[in-house]
């Protein structure tokens, strides 16, 4: 039942987050799924998620062979350039472009399937040295290099804000993320989309929200906590 009753107090959570700040569009929620067994994963499925999320490419392969088509993949976690192949077909997004070697391999794999790899870009607002992805200022002149590559298309950003307490500081690094993101809306870049901003977890998520956020990534707030 936990389960059920945790998806109620998201969802409640969400609307009035945008209600907060006077938004009328739609949060996407993506379910982590990092270490949930299938029927887990299944019950959430029942109960309305759609989309779910996994750091790591072994655990997405499990999933999708368990799960098929039951709902959309999403890679939220760094992608290294040889695991590619097993799963650019399967996703629906990919969380984590943070340099060009693997735009490259991206670009060539979704060539040989004739498919485009649809990409977030990570970024590291707060320069954390235990996170992946670009700093701020390093976002633009990134984006301007993987142009080149026509079987790439950017989504929007990603970004993971620090674990703390401190809601000046969350809501410092979001407001930033939502600043970056009109700024590389209005350059208007050719196959650049500023479709979702993917940013808040299950301790930050409404804040992040009400700066903007468009697409929340929740595991421990729906499955409870897990032993990693």
């Amino acid at each position: 039942m936990y389960i059920k009753e945790n998806l109620l107090e998201i969802n409640e959570n969400i609307q009035m987050a945008l209600q907060r700040c006077g938004r009328k569009d739609k949060v996407e929620l993506i379910a982590v799924t990092k270490t949930v067994d299938i029927p887990r994963i299944e019950e959430a499925i029942n109960l309305g998620i759609t989309d779910i999320g996994e750091n790591k490419v072994q655990e997405l392969e499990k999933k999708i062979d368990a799960l098929d088509d039951k709902v959309n993949y999403h890679l939220i976690g760094s992608l290294q350039t040889n695991k590619v192949r097993f799963i650019l077909d399967n996703v629906k997004l990919i969380h984590s472009l943070d340099r060009e070697s693997l735009a490259k391999e991206l670009d060539k794999r979704a060539k040989m399937d004739n498919i485009l790899a649809n990409v977030l870009v990570q970024v590291n607002v707060a320069e954390e040295e235990t996170k992946s992805g670009l700093k701020v200022e390093e976002v633009i002149p990134f984006i301007e290099e993987i142009l080149k590559y026509d079987s790439i298309r950017i989504k929007g950003l990603m970004t993971i804000a620090p674990f703390t307490e401190d809601k000046t500081l969350l809501r410092n690094v979001f407001r930033k993320m939502y600043t970056l993101k009109e700024d590389i809306q209005d350059r208007g870049y050719k196959d650049v989309y500023m479709e979702y901003l993917s940013m808040g977890m299950t301790n930050d998520y409404e804040i992040a929200i009400e700066e903007g956020s468009n697409m929340i990534r929740i595991g421990t707030g729906i499955f409870g906590k897990r032993n990693y």
